[in-house]
């Protein structure tokens, strides 16, 4: 097998600097607004999209592409404030729901300007309509259809 191109290694690295820099720049707009880490919303905001506002922790684990270990801190520093709560799944005690709390949506909520503005900010400014699209269609083919 042949090795990348020159094109390809270019990509690969503007690929996962893009990342980390646009990463690094919301985050720091969360933090400078005093609002908790991206990881939060988007635990969150996936909750508020489940039916009912829960999923099962892989489901989560799945959707968010955090390793295991990761997503149970998480979780349970989320629980510990209030934003979400572990509930028991009906007919199988060894399984459980994470489920949204009002709090959990309130916080989301409040968060959303602050991480809007920032995608707007970071992303939506340094690209026109026609170029995001592009951008979104490329990243897409990477992703092979899968999120």
């Amino acid at each position: 097998m042949q090795g990348p191109t020159d094109d390809v290694v270019a990509a690969w690295v503007r690929l996962v600097r893009a990342q980390r820099a646009v990463m690094g720049a919301v985050e720091a707009d969360l933090k400078r607004a005093g609002e908790p880490p991206l990881s939060w919303y988007d635990v969150l905001w996936s909750l508020v999209q489940a039916p009912d506002g829960r999923l099962a922790p892989r489901d989560l684990e799945g959707a968010l592409l955090l390793e295991q270990y990761n997503l149970s801190r998480l979780l349970d520093r989320l629980e510990a404030d209030g934003l979400v709560a572990r509930v028991p799944h009906p007919g199988d005690r060894r399984r459980q729901f994470v489920e949204i709390t009002e709090r959990g949506r309130a916080l989301r909520e409040r968060m959303w300007p602050v991480y809007a503005e920032a995608v707007q900010r970071h992303v939506g400014a340094r690209l026109g309509d026609g170029e995001a699209r592009c951008l979104a269609a490329i990243l897409g083919g990477l992703l092979g259809g899968r999120f």
